[in-house]
């Protein structure tokens, strides 16, 4: 009797001892896969820093009105510190990528140097264009540099944490694409001339206080449960098992869900509202086969899904296409004046039309009705206040954000200058150049690099 006692009791042990180590693998991996996501998340986020910065760079150079210059060399700065932000966030303690961050704080302080002082009393030297000029440059060759990594990465379905490992394994003979290929970053970054920007007007840093956002939201929450059927949905899976919930932690300012999903095809990641069930960010990585449908009939794909999500009166604004994917965006059409502050962002693959990635961010933070006043300026009042080497092609009413935060109506130009294009809001009530952007030219084929 008792030796079956003691075969009962030890039977239990294992059982327990089995049941905690399930239960630790699985909280391991619950660290394992938001680590991964952070990592994940911060990198993507630095290439879109990157081609941001390298664009408003570019901004600069095509400005017409000083009034302009001290702001836009604001917005770099910012973008200099959300970029340097960004590297901050990844596992690089043990790889050296000092040049970069070097780099990416010289043209922070450069700008912020340039912004603050009164550019009325003291203009941009030629010195300091020659610099803007050579920062456009650099900007570009690491831009590039990074998404030839970010496109590496993608195709070959590479981990972050696979990179932490090989940092930390440094002394044993790993073979890692993220690795060399941020080397090659900041090999590149050694070679500019240490001198392209001038040390005298390197200062000491300051900060702008943040702006703190709160989505616009009604609906009630929504459970795990709810959070899982919507995953499956913009993930195109039936697979339940495979897709990890996790919720932000008590005093997020905004209550997420963070869902990923994996299986041996497919990457995906998205982060969506706890009220309302509302996606903000998507992204699915996937092999993308050979396109079947056109780049037209992407953006009557990208529409449905936009009108399934239920964001009401968006119109497509401006698509492009790379690497069999379709990336269009849409903003919001009141009374036929574009609404900028209220855009959504997707990608569209080509083989099948799968939605690849959508941002609802800026829709879901500032959507509402407004009250759009009448133009005090005509369109053709509007167009002298536009650079004159600047050849106008379009012409649109939008709403836009000020550097103040606050929405102006303007009138919006498509113009090129040189090889660029640019687009130049003007403002409808006094005609103050209000913003001046660089598009995007022909994407860079980076399959074709490897």
């Amino acid at each position: 009797m008792i030796r079956w006692i003691l075969v009962v009791i030890l039977a239990l042990g294992i059982a327990g001892t089995a049941f905690w180590g399930y239960q630790e693998h699985q909280d391991k991996n619950e660290i394992l896969i938001q680590a991964e996501n952070t990592y994940q998340r911060a990198f993507h986020e630095l290439n879109y820093h990157m081609d941001m910065l390298h664009d408003e760079i570019g901004t600069v150079l095509a400005m017409n009105s000083d009034k302009r210059l001290s702001p836009q060399m604001v917005e770099i700065w910012r973008l200099t510190s959300e970029a340097s932000s960004n590297v901050g966030q990844l596992p690089l303690g043990l790889l050296p990528f000092n040049k970069t961050e070097e780099l990416l704080s010289n043209i922070g302080d450069f700008t912020y140097r340039t912004a603050v002082r009164n550019l009325d009393d003291k203009p941009l030297t030629d010195e300091e264009m020659q610099t803007l000029e050579k920062l456009y440059t650099q900007s570009g060759d690491i831009k590039d540099e990074l998404r030839q990594v970010q496109h590496i990465a993608m195709d070959n379905n590479l981990r972050w944490m696979d990179v932490q490992l090989a940092i930390a394994n440094e002394d044993e003979q790993t073979d890692n694409s993220i690795i060399d290929g941020l080397k090659t970053v900041e090999k590149s970054v050694e070679g500019f001339s240490e001198t392209n920007v001038n040390n005298s007007l390197i200062g000491g840093g300051a900060s702008l206080e943040d702006h703190r956002y709160e989505l616009i939201l009604t609906s009630d929450d929504v459970s795990e449960q709810q959070a899982l059927k919507i995953s499956q949905k913009l993930f195109n899976t039936t697979d339940e098992k495979g897709i990890t919930i996790t919720e932000s932690g008590d005093g997020a300012n905004i209550p997420l869900y963070s869902t990923s999903y994996h299986n041996d095809k497919k990457n995906a990641y998205m982060d969506l509202t706890k009220q309302g069930g509302h996606p903000i960010t998507l992204l699915v990585d996937r092999p993308v086969n050979d396109k079947k449908i056109s780049l037209n009939e992407g953006s009557k794909k990208a529409k449905k899904y936009v009108d399934d999500l239920e964001f009401q009166s968006m119109e497509l604004f401006q698509s492009s296409e790379y690497g069999n994917i379709g990336a269009y965006s849409f903003l919001f059409n009141q009374d036929g004046v574009r609404v900028y502050s209220d855009a959504i962002e997707l990608k569209v693959a080509l083989d099948n039309g799968e939605i690849l990635g959508l941002t609802a961010k800026n829709y879901l933070m500032n959507h509402k009705e407004r009250k759009i006043e009448t133009p005090a300026i005509s369109e053709t009042e509007a167009r002298e206040y536009v650079n004159p080497n600047v050849d106008i092609q379009e012409h649109f009413l939008a709403i836009i954000d000020n550097d103040f935060g606050e929405e102006v109506l303007t009138h919006e130009f498509l113009g090129v200058l040189g090889n660029e294009t640019y687009r130049i809001f003007i403002n409808a009530m006094d005609g103050v150049e209000e913003k001046v952007e660089k598009l995007g030219g022909t994407e860079v084929n980076y399959q074709s690099r490897l």
